[in-house]
């Protein structure tokens, strides 16, 4: 698959994954602390928003070189190591402002081509 293909697909993925993050979101917080499949499935999009981010960092470093996509890339790392220690506030305050932030970054690199 050709680096372009791969960049399309990937925001397409990270498109998708956000969508998925706006749904739960749309809960709203009660949900998020009183469900733990939610506050799980936040979990579950971190990693995957963040393993996306690093992809495409990695396909074209150029590209994807603003701060968000390593913040992106960061976040996954610390819940993927460190999930014993997530703070549910932090977890709730990147799903609700971070996550909707690379979202229309995405968009605007959809849009690009």
């Amino acid at each position: 698959m050709r680096s372009e293909e791969r960049i399309a697909r990937g925001l397409d993925d990270l498109q998708g994954a956000l969508g998925t993050a706006a749904v739960l979101i749309d809960r709203g917080r009660e949900a998020y602390d009183s469900d733990v499949a939610v506050s799980l499935a936040f979990e579950a999009l971190s990693n995957r928003i963040g393993d996306l981010a690093k992809r495409l960092t990695a396909a074209d470093p150029e590209r994807f070189s603003a701060l968000i996509w390593r913040q992106a890339a960061r976040q996954r790392d610390y819940v993927v190591h460190h999930y014993d220690r997530l703070d549910a506030d932090l977890l709730w305050q990147t799903a609700t402002q971070s996550f909707p932030e690379l979202a229309v970054v995405v968009r605007a690199e959809q849009a690009k081509g």
